[in-house]
């Protein structure tokens, strides 16, 4: 891919992000649809889709990021269904679809259609979280598909190389592909930790927050990289780079909570960007492919007319087999008292919407594109695995929206709870804040640091400080949207963001006069622009005054 070309389609997508935002529709669908009528028009740049550049510099830190804002906990609570979607059912989808087309093409070697299987078994939550998070799912649904697309990744592509191998005729027995999966799945996981502890320990002594968070960005093509390159029992056998990120992620996740605030931040805002910037890119190239699976589809039908047939039936396929999985997998454990399950499965709403986010992304497109020439019905796979991509994205992100407003899947007792958690977290610190401070006022007077009066009066704003603080946090939780706005918190916050605007503005004005340097109004400006976020986030982004 030319870097101009390149450039012009991070543009692109990056503009299509900020529309879709601004009049509140899905990015990924009105990203996709674009690039589809782009790729159309004559005389357009055709873009190839590059297999490896997708599999070691997009998916890892999108696979990173998302690993990185993952509740370890919450993952814990729900892992036998993250586990039974993300690799129980990516094996049935491969095997089901893999029987249904080889019935259909009896010329198609099972081994290929094994290979297409795998290409289209997972799904891509990418779509399907951001549509849950803006209308509002249940905390629970969000963590499954959250966790099943961490894992779903290296369950499928293990199995893809475990069927490009049958199709070589280099695969050994069953037991030789679980082997493969088994070794793929602990390397993986050791080489996540063990980055995952060099990152810790490195960090810990470089105490400064920029060059922290540049060490993190390295992390997740660093693990993907060593575990896909470890083979310790032959060529055949390798760590899972999707899994040692994941891990990584997991537990650079949880290590967050002991560093620095400005580390916090600067990650948060630099992971930030990158979801955006990728997200946004991979679903341009999920679009922008359409010429070269055409041209394929055209040589392979020249011998076969039905393929247009096969790939609606292999669409159809791949969403269906999703659907009484999703249900199976919840209720037949319960009714069997298998897994010692002692809670109660979740609604049938709350399964239905389950089942209904089963689209597939770039994943399943690099894949196909990632298959070796020669091998038997390459054209197909890649026709097939394009239409399923973005059949599903189209169909099912369109209709997921009405689905779940349809359905009415909410978890309204989950508010209140979380405000309940808030508030009495929020009572804790203010006690341990002036707890503290009795102890720092008694320790400075005795050792007659400042005068009596004098430090009264300073122990006296410091605890009106923590005390306001606390006002601010309590007026958000339990004041409505009204209430909060006509507050005299949010009176407050809003006059005080008033005032750092002035006091930017006459900065600004100062240093256009030439009476400020440029670099002392940058050091000035970082110090106003954190007070202002800081006055914002206290209540006016719960008031939508932000």
């Amino acid at each position: 891919m030319e870097t101009l070309t390149l450039v012009g389609v991070l543009a692109g997508s990056l503009g299509l992000t900020a529309l879709a935002r601004r009049y509140n529709v899905s990015a990924p669908l009105l990203i996709v649809v674009v690039a589809l009528g782009v790729a159309l028009i004559p005389g357009v740049p055709r873009i190839e889709l590059e297999p490896e550049l997708i599999l070691t510099v997009v998916l890892p830190p999108l696979l990173y990021s998302t690993s990185l804002d993952s509740s370890l906990t919450h993952f814990r609570a729900n892992l036998r269904p993250i586990i039974g979607l993300g690799v129980v059912l990516v094996v049935v989808t491969a095997v089901v679809v893999a029987f249904v087309v080889h019935l259909l093409l009896p010329d198609l070697p099972w081994a290929s259609a094994l290979v297409l299987g795998a290409v289209v078994a997972p799904p891509d939550a990418v779509t399907a979280v951001a549509i849950g998070r803006k209308l509002g799912l249940p905390r629970g649904i969000m963590t499954v598909l959250t966790g099943e697309s961490l894992v779903n990744d290296a369950a499928a592509l293990t199995l893809y190389k475990v069927a490009l191998a049958a199709v070589a005729g280099t695969a050994g027995s069953i037991g030789h592909g679980l082997g493969v999966f088994a070794v793929a799945t602990v390397l993986g996981i050791a080489v996540g930790l063990v980055a995952g502890f060099v990152v810790v320990f490195i960090r810990s002594r470089l105490e400064d927050p920029l060059l922290e968070s540049a060490f993190g960005i390295i992390v997740p093509f660093a693990a993907y990289v060593t575990a896909e390159h470890l083979h310790p029992f032959g060529s055949e056998f390798s760590g899972s780079g999707v899994l040692a990120v994941v891990t990584a992620g997991l537990y650079l996740g949880q290590r967050s909570l002991r560093a620095s605030p400005a580390t916090r931040m600067q990650d948060r805002s630099v992971w930030t960007s990158i979801d955006v910037l990728l997200e946004a890119l991979v679903f341009a190239l999920m679009g922008l492919q359409l010429p070269f699976v055409l041209d394929g589809a055209d040589r392979a039908a020249r011998d076969n007319g039905t393929l247009a047939i096969v790939a609606v039936v292999v669409l159809l396929v791949t969403m269906a087999v999703r659907i009484p999985a999703v249900f199976l997998s919840s209720y037949l454990p319960r009714t069997l008292r298998l897994f010692g399950r002692t809670r109660d499965s979740a609604s049938w709403q709350a399964l239905a919407v389950v089942s209904w986010t089963g689209m597939r992304g770039v994943v399943t497109l690099a894949a196909a594109s990632a298959v070796p020439f020669g091998t038997p019905g390459r054209p197909e796979i890649q026709l097939f695995a394009f239409t399923v991509a973005v059949g599903t994205v189209l169909v099912q992100g369109l209709t997921l929206p009405p689905l779940i407003r349809w359905l009415k899947v909410r978890d309204p007792a989950e508010a209140a709870r979380d405000q309940a958690e808030e508030l009495a977290a929020r009572e804790v610190a203010q006690k341990a804040a002036h707890a503290r401070l009795k102890e720092i006022t008694q320790a400075a007077m005795s050792k007659a640091d400042l005068p009596p009066d004098r430090m009264k009066r300073l122990e006296e704003r410091l605890e009106r400080l923590v005390d306001t603080r606390y006002r601010f946090a309590r007026a958000a939780i339990t004041l409505s949207g009204e209430e909060r706005s006509a507050s005299p918190q949010a009176k407050f916050a809003q006059a005080r963001r008033e005032l750092l605007i002035t006091q930017r503005a006459a900065m600004i004005a100062e240093n256009r006069a030439g009476r400020l340097d440029d670099e002392v109004l940058r050091k000035v400006l970082v110090e106003l622009d954190l007070e202002e976020l800081s006055a914002t986030n206290t209540l006016t982004n719960r008031t939508g005054m932000g």
